[in-house]
């Protein structure tokens, strides 16, 4: 959420990166849940007595405070369970014990669990590459072997040339959960500025390594969040994001509101109290900013937002020859928050960027900062009337290597950087870019493809030769028995949403000649301006193998699959089009054969979680099982905490009287429902959230799932379990090391193979 969220992995674009981090982290695709009746049921004739089901789960009681009702925009809130709002709390901790003491058991202390455990990690343990990077000197790329927690980051001379170890973040922490969360390289490549993250925080912790020696300057940078880092081209030092005002902890289990971010300069060797303050804004407490330094160091561009759309643009001049002592006179180009814009180069005052100005589906555009008025500025590559122009990256001094969106299917191409003219198409298959290396210096690049049933490919091509076509570097080889991706399919569909707009969906399963239905797992994400792109997951691999599995990704509006009007199709008082496009996919795929009721399980993480909570709470007569993850299930004060207040322009301003009313109707916490028939009962719910999620605070889904058990308690028409589990040293989900994802997918493959009617199991 935010546009903080995806990473995507080398070196595509930093502050464009740091843009879509701000929610939330789809995390490893698939997973999911369901918590009380632990037999399958392929029937309701199967079902235990309300009883049986009773005897085997009886739900801690959560504290109601009556006293904590208001009246806000003439609505009177009863907000009985704020005090789980308090992380810190000792009654918190008992609530949390109280639910681990249920969730954990029911899921961990089975042979299920154990069996899907064995194989998970049987899957999980194949070597996982980066794309390679090149800075000065060297050649650099993430390696994992297979069950390493962290990734390492190696070092080589050359392609050809033996590796070595760079940076192992393994070493910096005996249990994993210390990450490499950034890193930029200085100019000459002489120096590596990177972040860490401890126990899944957004908050990092910035340290410079040497390149050739491989050993740190003495300094730590610490409380900045939200930043990336940009180089003078000097090498001598590099701007970056602080929140210096911050008190309190600082460690990812807080709740404080993220404000007051400022702008520093930092000298490499010099102690962070030497830091010089270039740019603040203290009557704009919510604004953030990323920065560039310009290709020919003379200019510092700063992208500056407010929420996770649009962001105004401003500059200063950069003399390289003086050193850096006293705020910069920053000036604007865009002082409306009204588009997005993206810096990709720049030849002298001439600056490129990417933008949806007047572009739904983006364009880029010429700005000479010489002469900026908006009337002047130039089209170099125009929009296109359907697909979607994602990012463009100059490299080999006057290419652009451009990628589009073309019904949720990437497409690779190369233009000329003065004319835009197209001078080649990469071939690619049915799948995504998840990751693209390359300077304007060099000539090569590096990009990797993955679809749902391919881990990856890297390809390496270069420009000074044009006729020989990109090869591949490494191709990822899984480590499962049997598995042959030819002998599955993958079909996109699109199914009639309930305004009866067209939503596209892919489906993976096993090929087969007579289609029946199986068990299902539908995920779904819809926010925030991000594509769900083909992708591969180990999760839906294994729920595809272990149960004859379907999956289901349906493209939901809100998303960014067919640009901005997709993304407002679906945001604001838009947001219920994104439920509905969701609940119509379950309807497609129950009407069409795929699956049935007892069998379909939904899952989403963060605005997933959202989506998914939302729709259990309207529409549970759809689905069997539900796993919600750290997901925003407290609509009217999601802006109180970290940097929920970034979300208002997808959700609006629970500030605002007609936004309040809109997000009243749909919030998860406030329509949850007791069951007064059959049809009303909820689905199996599996409700997972982190105690260091500083991205949507566990605060949610604590209130979430007291509502709901205390909503079922005494339904004689519920058996179906509603679980929560927390996890201790983990966040949003980027940096989680492995051992924690393996048992995560543990947890959901297990609860799914307890809750759904699945009639084969390969275990």
């Amino acid at each position: 959420m935010l546009k903080l969220f995806f990473k995507l992995s080398a070196n595509r674009r930093s502050h464009q990166t740091i843009k879509k981090t701000l929610l939330s982290q789809p995390l490893d695709h698939l997973t999911m849940s369901r918590p009380n009746a632990s037999v399958n049921r392929p029937t309701d004739l199967s079902r235990p007595s309300v009883e049986e089901s009773n005897a085997r789960i009886v739900y801690p009681e959560a504290r109601k405070d009556n006293k904590a009702e208001e009246m806000i925009h003439d609505y009177r809130i009863r907000d009985v369970y704020r005090w789980l709002e308090d992380p810190d709390s000792q009654e918190t901790q008992r609530f949390v014990n109280a639910q681990n003491n249920i969730s954990q058991p029911f899921l961990e202390k089975c042979e299920e669990w154990e069996s899907i455990n064995n194989k998970l990690t049987k899957l999980w343990n194949f070597p996982k590459y980066g794309c390679p990077m090149r800075y000065g000197s060297y050649y650099y790329y993430f390696k994992n072997t297979g069950l390493q927690n962290q990734s390492v980051l190696m070092q080589q001379e050359t392609l050809d040339s033996p590796e070595v170890i760079f940076l192992d973040a393994n070493s910096l922490s005996a249990d994993g959960t210390t990450a490499l969360s950034q890193k930029t390289f200085s100019e000459d490549g002489a120096f590596m500025a990177y972040g860490l993250s401890e126990s899944g925080s957004d908050w990092n912790k910035i340290r410079i390594r040497r390149t050739k020696e491989r050993t740190d300057f003495p300094e730590t940078l610490e409380k900045v969040k939200f930043s990336n880092v940009s180089w003078t081209k000097d090498n001598k030092g590099f701007f970056y994001g602080r929140y210096s005002g911050q008190d309190g902890k600082t460690d990812g289990s807080e709740t404080k509101q993220n404000e007051n971010q400022k702008l520093y300069y930092h000298r490499v060797g010099e102690s962070l109290d030497l830091d010089t303050l270039v740019a603040e804004f203290p009557e704009h407490p919510s604004w953030r900013f990323q920065t560039d330094v310009s290709e020919c160091g003379k200019y510092l561009i700063l992208s500056i937002s407010h929420t996770v759309r649009d962001n105004m643009l401003y500059y200063a001049d950069l003399k390289p020859d003086e050193a850096i002592t006293s705020k910069l006179e920053v000036k604007p180009i865009v002082d409306k928050f009204e588009a997005d814009y993206d810096y990709i180069t720049n030849e002298g005052s001439k600056m490129y960027f990417h933008t949806n100005k007047d572009a739904p589906n983006y364009r880029v555009v010429v700005i000479d900062f010489e002469n900026p008025a908006e009337a002047n500025w130039s089209t170099l590559i125009p929009e296109h009337e359907k697909d979607v122009l994602e990012w463009a990256k100059c490299v080999n001094g006057d290419k652009l290597v451009v990628c589009y969106n073309r019904d949720v299917k990437n497409i690779l191409q190369a233009c000329e950087l003065h004319t835009g003219k197209l001078i080649r198409q990469f071939g690619l298959d049915i799948g995504a870019i998840n990751g693209i290396s390359g300077k304007k210096k060099y000539s090569e690049i590096f990009y990797s493809f993955s679809s749902f049933l391919t881990p990856g490919i890297i390809y390496h091509y270069d420009f000074t030769k044009p006729v020989e076509k990109p090869k591949v570097l490494r191709e990822t080889s899984l480590n499962l028995d049997g598995f042959d991706r030819d002998n599955y399919s993958v079909e996109q569909v699109f199914y009639k949403s309930a305004d009866d707009t067209e939503i596209p969906m892919f489906i993976i399963q096993r090929k087969r000649d007579v289609v029946e239905p199986r068990p299902c797992l539908l995920y779904g994400y819809g926010g925030f301006n991000h594509s769900l792109m083909p992708s591969f997951g180990i999760t839906g691999l294994m729920f595809m193998d272990t149960f004859d599995g379907v999956l289901a990704f349906p493209n939901l509006r809100g998303g960014g699959e067919y640009g901005v009007e997709w993304h407002n199709g679906g945001r604001l008082f838009n947001k219920q089009n994104c439920f509905n496009d969701f609940q119509a996919a379950a309807e497609y795929l129950s009407q069409n054969n795929y699956t049935t009721k007892d069998r379909l399980a939904i899952q989403g993480a963060s605005n997933g979680g959202l989506l998914v909570a939302a729709c259990i709470n309207q529409r549970p007569d759809l689905f069997g099982a539900a796993v919600a993850q750290v997901g925003v299930m407290d609509m009217l004060r999601f802006d109180k905490f970290t940097i929920g207040h970034a979300w208002c322009s997808d959700y609006g301003n629970p500030n605002e009287r007609e936004h309040f009313a809109n997000l009243f109707k749909y919030s998860p916490l406030h329509n949850v429902h007791i069951p007064l028939n059959p049809n009303q009962e909820y689905p199996s719910t599996l409700i997972l959230t982190a105690d260091h999620d500083d991205r949507v605070s566990p605060l949610h889904s604590f209130k979430f799932a007291a509502a709901l058990q205390e909503a079922v308690r005494h339904s004689e028409y519920q058996l179906n379990p509603i679980l929560l589990r927390v996890y201790t040293k983990a966040g949003h989900g980027a940096g989680k090391p492995t051992r924690m994802r393996i048992s995560e997918s543990t947890d959901i493959i297990t609860f799914l193979k307890k809750t759904l009617n699945v009639d084969c199991v390969n275990l």
